[in-house]
């Protein structure tokens, strides 16, 4: 089965889904989610059926992107076949049935659920597309649907966690850059000229100024819970091959 997590006080069917209950082997063991990836494309077809499945929904009715770290939000309307998103960072829905999906590897997954069941958002917030907007343009295209930002809640799922998030200079120059009140999000690093980024931090204080009801942050790190979840910078750090992606998922009830 499936593993996922989920989060409180998202009310729609939605999972934080980890590497655990899938068919994939290898490097990929064993829910890869990713269509781009080079694993055995009918393993990856079942691993997305059974996240389907286990959220009530058919495996044609999950949809996802082609993520770019942008900011650009799909409205969808029609389910369309695995691999054939639009190039864009978050998709909202209005329309039951529909299941929306985000593949991670350490960037953070965000799950949008408006009250009363009427709206349900998804977003991919690696740091550039979170300092770029992504959170607030997803906001923006639930309000386009009637959701006010009062009347949402969002959960910041697994992502890598400060204690494992080394960063240089370019990437903390370019928060800054943008308001320099975000220094709060550094803390010093082990190394000269290098800091420990807290990317689900930023994402909830992101959401909360933009008005959001309720924020809640799993606090999973991706990097160090390696039987759980697969890590862009862990692999990095190996010097390893290609990895898989795990998927986090929300439909309207």
């Amino acid at each position: 089965m499936a593993e996922a997590l989920t989060a409180e006080p998202i009310k729609a069917p939605h999972g934080f889904f980890t590497r655990r209950g899938g068919v994939s082997s290898g490097a990929f063991a064993s829910l890869n989610c990713s269509v781009s990836s080079p694993d055995d494309p009918e393993a990856v077809r079942e691993n997305r059926a059974r996240v389907a499945r286990s959220l009530g929904v058919e495996p044609s009715a999950l949809v996802g992107l082609t993520q770019v770290h942008g900011t650009r939000v799909v409205t969808v309307t029609e389910p369309w076949a695995p691999g054939q998103g639009e190039k864009a960072d978050a998709m909202v829905t209005a329309r039951r049935g529909l299941a929306l999906g985000i593949v991670t590897a350490d960037c953070a997954p965000v799950l949008f659920a408006a009250s009363g069941g009427t709206v349900a958002g998804a977003a991919h917030a690696g740091w550039r597309g979170a300092v770029a907007g992504v959170l607030e343009a997803t906001l923006a295209a639930m309000a386009a649907l009637g959701a006010a930002p009062g009347d949402i809640s969002a959960a910041v799922g697994p992502c890598i966690a400060q204690a494992s998030y080394e960063v240089g200079p370019d990437l903390r120059d370019e928060v800054l850059a943008r308001s320099a009140a975000d220094a709060g999000f550094f803390a010093p690093g082990q190394r000269e000229d290098r800091w420990q980024f807290d990317l689900s931090g930023y994402c909830a204080a992101r959401l909360r100024a933009a008005g959001v009801g309720h924020v809640i942050v799993t606090g999973v790190d991706t990097l160090a819970e390696e039987d759980r979840f697969f890590s862009h910078r862990r692999r990095t750090l190996a010097k390893a091959g290609p990895i898989g992606h795990q998927i986090s998922v929300i439909r309207l009830a």
